[in-house]
């Protein structure tokens, strides 16, 4: 149930410890069976020449074993055996404990010998004997101290409240008995509780009744000095022999046949994957027989321990353990108001959940403060190789907790995120990058991973087709959705998945911006890959491939299907642009990457001569003296500085090329360009580390009037009336590739490339869609054989100079 509840990890490491604890404690019961033995029938009782059993350290370890073993065979037989001895046993013990009450009601005062072994009152010259006087108040008045004194038991050790408790308390561990075999019983929901309420109530009025009568009619000398003195002061002594040998034989009997049932059910699990499969295939008529050896091998362990207070004391730290973690997974679903958990116990609140976590965790460390650290390293450790090597902690067959309480907490902090209260000093990149195929896209997926920077990262996909005519009788998105999620798995980077079914690309496009994120988490950037004719790579199969795997290949069947290059593209050219064109009027920044099937991470991180990340602030369509300083410039140069701050791309130095027309380099001081002084001003106000590079190229042969004019016509500020000749288009491509030939002079040791993107023509010009055949071919043109490159165009500001 903890596991469960709580989640593999953690519920897997408390579960282990509760086997341990049953262990511990069916090894404390026989330990306490054997020493009622000795006690009764060994020197100690019958005088050391006398017939009686023999008594040493293996020879106790022999009788230990040999119940442990009478135990072994009852628990192999069944939980029937199981439930007819407890039940035989439990009317034997009520016997012998009803002739205790009728004893301390009848009996006289009388002397009781203090046990030979006792030697801190007794000595060679007389035998020491203590009073039992009989119902008397005033032994009673004697009693309500605590009068901690030392154990005899245990060569003298001082007592206090921590071994009382520590000691007592292991008396009372049985209360999870009946859930440890909640897989036996009919009806758990209804047995569990009854039985144990009313098996808790039993003992607890067992228990008072019993101190308050030993109180009243036995000395405090006695108390302290003799732990069997019930046996001669009962009608008939065997009675009280007979109740300790069967009452603690009960306890060890339930807690082997629990230990057995928890390991059965971490096996069954998986927690530890298959290094418990021989507990599943140990299993005969539902009974765990392998999980019941190995139950029996451990208590044989422990008893070689020998100690029984310090068994005890390990026995009761480890169940507060296990208790601790059955009132923390009900505090934890309680708190995260999970609809399924509707406890039938109309009393439960948090708040006896919060009392019995705090109380649970308070005792241990008052119990023994070694052990209690001990178990909780041991907990913190098993927690760590759980959540790194358990199989089960990958799946979600039963849930975690932790599921729930991140849920609560992230609904309620998305209600605090306010939108109206963003600023820009603020501003970070939320992303949704749009894909067609993974398959052919890895390095982009990856690289835009790196790119935001602790911000939203959405991977948004369009499925084509009509819902009606969906063959499938379910939304054909819910089947590839784990496929997905998969692969974020498979790519090692921090995203979430969108998928939508639309009619048309472009429509499921419009969806996926509209719908993507929530509340206040929505995507301000939006990010495509480039329309073009190169060849698709498969990096799941491609043989040097960092990202090669056989994963999504179902029994030949290809996961996320690529375009072929024989195969007919689903989205027109005209609709790319558009797409373009619409996201700019969703108002959202736009990202077009292109030649990311080149990017090779390990490379520039062991490459002596990749050596920058390129920002080209300007607009090639229509350059301007303010192009650097602009919005979309200004949203480059801040991606760029992203990229630059993380470990792989650091070593990089980031370089800004300022490309001035003569006309605009005229004016200025004498000692300085103005335009590159600015850029140096502003780069040094913004934080950002780069180098200004003058591209002197720039003026010898370009002739920005006369172009200027004409690329406008392919651009959102054409003019709607003018028509274009083939002239201009030729002229245009010409211009593009001398532009083209200029940056790929620069970028021999260049990683990634940014550039300024354009507007694309406004929806209703005069021949609209060759004009964006056009955009696009000269975008082609301007990008051909560069580096790794990315085309910007921001809407709104990003950046901030003020504190």
């Amino acid at each position: 149930m903890i596991s469960r509840t709580l989640g593999p990890e953690f519920g897997g490491s408390i579960g282990t410890l509760f086997f341990l604890a049953n262990v511990v404690g069916c090894g404390l019961a026989i330990s306490g069976c054997a020493e009622g033995i000795i006690q009764n029938f060994g020197p100690s009782e019958a005088g050391a020449e006398g017939g009686s059993i023999p008594d040493g350290r293996w020879w106790r370890f022999l009788y230990c074993s040999s119940i442990n073993t009478l135990m072994l065979l009852v628990v192999l037989i069944g939980a029937e055996m199981f439930a007819k001895t407890s039940m035989l046993i439990l009317g034997v013990v009520v016997v012998c404990l009803v002739s205790t009450y009728i004893s301390f009601l009848s009996k006289g005062p009388l002397s009781v010998a203090i046990p030979l072994e006792n030697d801190l009152v007794q000595n060679a010259t007389f035998l020491v004997n203590g009073s039992y006087t009989g119902l008397s108040m005033r032994t009673l008045a004697e009693n309500l101290g605590s009068h901690y004194g030392r154990d005899y038991t245990s060569h003298g050790n001082e007592v206090n409240f921590a071994v009382v408790f520590g000691v007592l308390f292991s008396g009372v561990t049985g209360i999870m008995a009946g859930a440890n075999m909640s897989g036996e019983l009919k009806s758990p929901s209804r047995s569990i509780p009854a039985g144990t309420l009313s098996a808790v109530l039993f003992t607890f009025l067992c228990y008072i009744g019993l101190s308050v009568l030993m109180a009243a009619t036995t000395s405090t000398f006695l108390l302290q000095n003799n732990f069997l003195f019930l046996g001669p002061v009962n009608l008939w002594p065997t009675f009280v022999t007979i109740g300790i040998l069967t009452a603690t034989f009960s306890t060890g009997l339930s807690n082997l046949i629990g230990s057995s049932r928890v390991l059965e059910a971490l096996a069954k699990d998986k927690v530890f994957g298959s290094l418990l499969n021989f507990v599943v295939r140990g299993t005969y008529k539902s009974n765990p027989i392998a999980a019941v050896i190995g139950s029996w091998v451990l208590v044989e362990a422990i008893l070689l321990i020998g100690s029984l207070n310090t068994i005890a004391q390990i026995n009761s730290v480890l169940f507060m353990l296990s208790y601790l973690a059955t009132n923390l997974a009900c505090l934890g679903i309680e708190i995260t108001g999970a609809p399924n958990f509707r406890p039938t116990y109309k009393y439960f609140t948090w708040h006896t959940a919060f009392i019995g976590l705090v109380g649970t965790a308070v005792m241990m460390f008052v119990i023994n403060p070694l052990y209690a650290s001990s178990s909780v390293i041991l907990c913190l450790l098993l927690v760590i190789a759980l959540h790194l090597f358990s199989p089960a902690s990958q799946g979600a067959q039963w849930g975690s907790i932790s599921q729930a309480l991140m849920f609560h907490q992230v609904r309620k902090y998305l209600l605090m995120l306010d939108s109206r209260k963003d600023h820009v000093k603020f501003w970070r990149p939320q992303m949704l990058l749009l894909v067609s195929s993974p398959r052919s896209c890895c390095p982009l997926i990856h690289f835009v991973n790196d790119m935001k920077k602790g911000g939203l990262y959405v991977i948004g996909h369009v499925k084509q087709g009509e819902f009606s005519e969906n063959d499938s009788s379910n939304d054909p998105t819910i089947e590839e959705y784990t496929q997905w999620l998969s692969l974020i798995d498979h790519m090692k980077v921090k995203a979430f998945v969108e998928l939508t079914l639309a009619k048309s690309v472009r429509e499921g496009i419009q969806h996926l911006i509209r719908i993507s994120g929530m509340g206040a988490m929505k995507p301000n950037t939006i990010i495509l890959g480039f329309y073009d004719e190169e060849l698709s790579k498969d990096f799941f199969e491609h043989e040097n491939s960092p990202y090669r795997t056989g994963e999504f290949d179902d029994n030949g069947i290809k996961l996320f299907p690529y375009r072929r290059n024989d195969e007919q593209k689903s989205l027109l050219t005209v609709d790319y642009v558009q797409i373009i064109d619409d996201v700019l009027r969703m108002k959202k920044n736009i990202c077009l990457c292109r030649h990311f099937h080149r990017l090779d991470k390990q490379m520039i991180a062991k490459s002596n001569h990749i050596h920058y990340i390129d920002v080209w602030p300007v607009n090639i369509f229509e350059p301007k003296n303010e192009d650097p300083f602009d919005v979309v410039s200004l949203f480059m140069m801040q991606l760029a500085c992203i990229i630059n701050m993380l470990p792989v791309w650091k070593r990089l130095e980031l370089r800004v090329f300022l490309c001035e027309s003569e006309s605009q380099a005229e004016v200025g001081t004498p000692f300085e360009r103005p335009a590159e002084y600015r850029l140096n001003q502003l780069l040094k106000s913004l934080r950002i580390s780069a180098s200004i590079h003058q591209i002197p190229e720039w003026n010898k042969d370009m002739d920005f009037p006369r172009h200027r004019s004409i690329l406008k016509q392919f651009t959102s500020k054409s003019d709607s009336n003018q028509l274009m000749t083939e002239e201009n288009v030729n002229r245009s491509k010409l211009f593009m590739q001398r532009v083209n030939q200029i940056i790929r002079d620069k970028s021999n040791a260049t990683a990634v490339t940014f550039m300024y993107l354009p507007a694309p023509p406004k929806v209703g010009t005069i021949d609209y869609k060759e004009r964006c055949h056009h955009y696009l071919d000269l975008l082609t043109e301007l990008t051909y054989d560069l580096p790794p490159t990315i085309l910007v165009h921001g809407i709104n500001a990003v950046t901030s100079t003020t504190l």
